[in-house]
């Protein structure tokens, strides 16, 4: 697979587990194991957002939400820690998730809007 196949399925394979991961608490299952496939995820969705490269002629506003996908990717991973620093029955790591799907859907949505409206480069 070259780089651009991985940047696309990463990201949606690690959100993917993210989700089933937050689920599993909340359902009361997999309390021994969440905090792994949540980790997992968070990295998978890490990577594939670090090999996803940003153009050089696209908008200045294009390029700053696909960096803020990168952060987004961080926040995940942050929340990742904290489902291991879950001593004390805390919910941090459901804070970090909502604010990292509040962003992922702000760009998922937001990206392929100025996408479309780039002007296109003539060759």
């Amino acid at each position: 697979m070259n780089r651009k196949n991985l940047s696309a399925i990463l990201p949606i394979a690690g959100l993917l587990a993210i989700m089933t991961a937050s689920a599993l608490p909340l359902l009361r299952m997999g309390h021994g194991w969440f905090g792994w496939l949540y980790a997992a995820g968070a990295l998978l969705v890490l990577v594939g957002r670090l090999l996803n490269r940003v153009p050089k002629d696209c908008p200045l506003r294009l390029k700053r939400l696909l960096r803020m996908e990168v952060w987004t990717a961080l926040v995940f991973a942050a929340g990742a820690v904290f489902t291991f620093l879950n001593d004390r029955g805390g919910n941090d790591w459901l804070a970090f998730t909502m604010a990292g799907g509040v962003l992922t859907v702000y760009t998922s949505i937001m990206i392929p809007r100025l996408r479309s409206s780039a002007p296109k480069a003539e060759k």
